[in-house]
């Protein structure tokens, strides 16, 4: 997969109605300090489109980015951020799940966890919300680069193990630094691309 073109193309906030693309979408989930917006910045090749900030939890809205006027990257906001009020974590769960429930463009979820510790509570219950819409997560193992070499299949095991994985879910170690696992998601999203396609000729 190249990409040429990207643009920040529609901000969602809680209030906001869901666009309704015309190209298919594939959403990004994961806790405040996952390293998600660096990871969409990687697969984008950009350094800084998508906003990370100094102050994790301040993603309160969707970002849908257009990608090569082919699909939509949707970066979801960040949860279980321990400073925000019990308030403050309902709204954007109730954001998250609306999208979920309601995208008709949606072809697949990728759920970032930390390679280096078990899958929090959120991010179980995130997992279970995502299996609940219909949605065979893809695992993307983030800050890969943190741990030995020699530890990443103990790890990935620990996260298959913590989040009750289904039958054959994919688990992609990534790491921001050396770009290790970009390539691999490049390829799903071209399977995902020529399953569009066939679609459309079919």
């Amino acid at each position: 997969m190249v990409i040429k073109n990207v643009n920040l193309e529609t901000v969602c906030g809680i209030t906001s109605k869901l666009p309704d693309n015309a190209y298919m979408e594939v959403a990004f989930a994961g806790k405040s300090n996952v390293g998600k917006s660096s990871l969409i910045n990687g697969l984008m090749n950009r350094k800084a489109l998508a906003r990370t900030s100094a102050q994790p939890g301040k993603t309160q809205t969707i970002n849908f980015y257009n990608i090569n006027d082919q699909m939509y990257f949707v970066d979801l906001p960040g949860y279980g951020y321990a400073k925000a009020n019990e308030a403050e974590k309902a709204k954007w769960g109730r954001m998250i799940e609306n999208y979920l429930h309601s995208s008709k463009q949606l072809r697949a979820v990728f759920l970032l966890i930390d390679i280096r510790h078990e899958p929090s509570g959120n991010d179980r219950m995130m997992y279970d919300w995502i299996l609940r819409q219909g949605f065979e997560p893809i695992i993307i193992a983030t800050k890969q680069d943190k741990i030995n070499r020699s530890q990443v299949q103990k790890h990935v095991k620990m996260i298959k193990d913590g989040l009750k994985v289904v039958k054959n879910t994919i688990v992609i170690p990534y790491s921001a630094q050396t770009k290790q696992g970009r390539e691999e998601i490049y390829e799903l999203l071209d399977a995902y691309l020529e399953n569009e396609e066939q679609k459309y000729e079919g």
